[in-house]
C-alpha cells in the first residue's frame, strides 16, 4: 500500500516510518525541512518538501495513495491565543481531507492527542466516550486539535476517516526533542523537583503500531486512545532514576507555587512576552490526567508495554546522538 504521511520531521513519524518501511509499505512523507531528517535511504521512502499550503501541486501523489496518516501540528505549548494554532491544527487539516476526497484516497487517519477527551484518575480511567474538561478545556492546543478532530468526522461519509489519540509519547528518534525533554530534565540529576500531577506516559513505537493497525482495522468514524502506563510525575522520575542508576532526591513543587508562577506567566503574556508558564499549563501540571487504552486493545487488536524499555531506548539514543552525555 501506498500511503502518505504528513509531518515527517518529527518524533512520531520518524517511528511509523520505519515501521512502516518495515512491513514493505510505500511511504510519501511531506515535510518542511528534508535537511533535519535521519532516516536511511530506503526504495520504498520517497520525501517531498513542502509548507502544506500548496496541496494542488501534491494532487499527482495524492491520486497514487490509498491512505493518508496526517501528523503535523502546531505543538508549542505558549501561543498567545487559539488563532495562533487555528491554520496549521484546523485549516490544514480540512484542506488536506478536501484533497483526499477530490483524488480519492480511501482512509484518512488523524492523529489526535488524548488530551480532546476529558481525562479520569486511577480508579476511573478517560476514555473515548467523554468529553473534554478543565484544565485542558482552557488550552488553545487542545482545543485546536478537537475542532480539527470534529471538522474530518463531518466527512465520514465522504471518506473513511480514523482518528487516533496518543497519550505522552516516550521513544528514540526525538532529535527536536519534544516530549523527550522530560527525559533530559530528569536524566541523572541529583535533585528533581516534580509537580503534583501525573499523566498517562506511552511507548512511541506502540503507538506506531497502534496507527498502522488502525489504517488496518479501524471502524470509520472512531476514535483510539493509544494510551500506555498512567504516573505520576514523581513515579515516573523515580522510573528514570532507577533504569539509569542515579541517586536522586525529590521534591515536589507545592501546587500553590505552581499557579503563582502561572498568574505571572499571563501577566507577562498580557503584555505582549510570550511564555509557557501560562496558567492553564501550569494547571495541567497539578492534574493527574489518565487515560484507559482498552478499546484500542480490543477493537485493533494490538499491545501497548510498559513505559520502562522506551525510557531505555530514549536515553541510548540522546546519547548516541549526543544529546545526553
Amino acid at each position: 500500500m501506498k500511503i502518505l504521511i504528513t509531518g515527517a520531521n518529527g518524533f512520531l513519524a520518524k517511528n511509523i516510518f520505519l515501521l512502516f518501511l518495515e512491513k514493505e509499505h510505500q511511504v510519501i512523507g511531506l515535510l518542511r525541512d528534508r535537511n533535519k531528517i535521519d532516516l536511511p535511504e530506503d526504495k520504498n521512502l520517497e520525501l517531498i518538501e513542502t509548507d502544506l499550503t500548496n496541496l494542488k501541486s501534491l494532487e499527482t501523489k495524492f491520486r497514487e495513495c490509498k491512505a493518508i496518516i496526517h501528523i503535523a501540528a502546531e505543538t508549542r505549548q505558549d501561543l498567545k491565543n487559539i488563532n495562533s494554532y487555528n491554520n496549521v491544527n484546523i485549516l490544514i487539516t480540512e484542506n488536506l481531507i478536501q484533497m483526499a476526497i477530490y483524488c480519492g484516497v480511501k482512509r484518512f487517519i488523524y492523529v489526535s492527542t488524548a488530551n480532546v477527551f476529558r481525562h479520569g484518575t486511577l480508579t476511573k480511567l478517560g476514555s473515548e466516550n467523554e468529553e473534554i474538561k478543565v484544565p485542558f478545556s482552557k488550552s488553545y492546543y487542545a482545543l485546536s486539535k478537537l475542532k480539527a478532530q470534529q471538522s474530518v468526522l463531518l466527512r465520514k461519509k465522504e471518506i473513511d476517516v480514523i482518528k487516533v489519540n496518543p497519550t505522552f509519547l516516550i521513544g528514540p528518534y526525538d532529535s527536536k526533542p519534544s516530549s523527550g525533554k522530560i527525559i533530559l530534565l530528569g536524566y541523572q540529576k541529583g535533585l528533581i523537583f516534580y509537580p503534583p500531577g501525573g499523566k498517562n506516559f506511552v511507548n512511541v513505537k506502540d503507538v506506531a503500531n497502534g496507527i498502522l493497525a488502525a489504517m488496518e482495522k479501524g471502524k470509520t468514524g472512531e476514535s483510539y486512545l493509544l494510551a500506555g502506563e498512567n504516573l505520576s510525575y514523581k513515579e515516573f522520575f523515580k522510573k528514570l532514576a532507577l533504569l539509569t542508576d542515579s541517586k536522586t532526591v525529590f521534591k515536589k513543587i507545592p501546587k500553590y507555587i505552581l499557579l503563582l508562577i502561572g498568574f505571572f506567566g499571563n501577566t507577562f503574556g498580557f503584555i505582549g512576552v510570550r511564555n509557557a508558564f501560562t496558567l492553564t499549563n501550569m494547571r495541567i501540571l497539578c492534574t493527574k490526567n489518565y487515560y484507559s487504552n482498552k478499546k484500542a486493545k480490543n477493537d485493533l487488536n494490538i499491545n501497548f508495554s510498559k513505559i520502562d524499555p522506551a525510557i531505555i531506548e530514549a536515553c541510548d539514543w540522546f546519547k548516541q546522538n549526543n544529546i545526553l552525555s
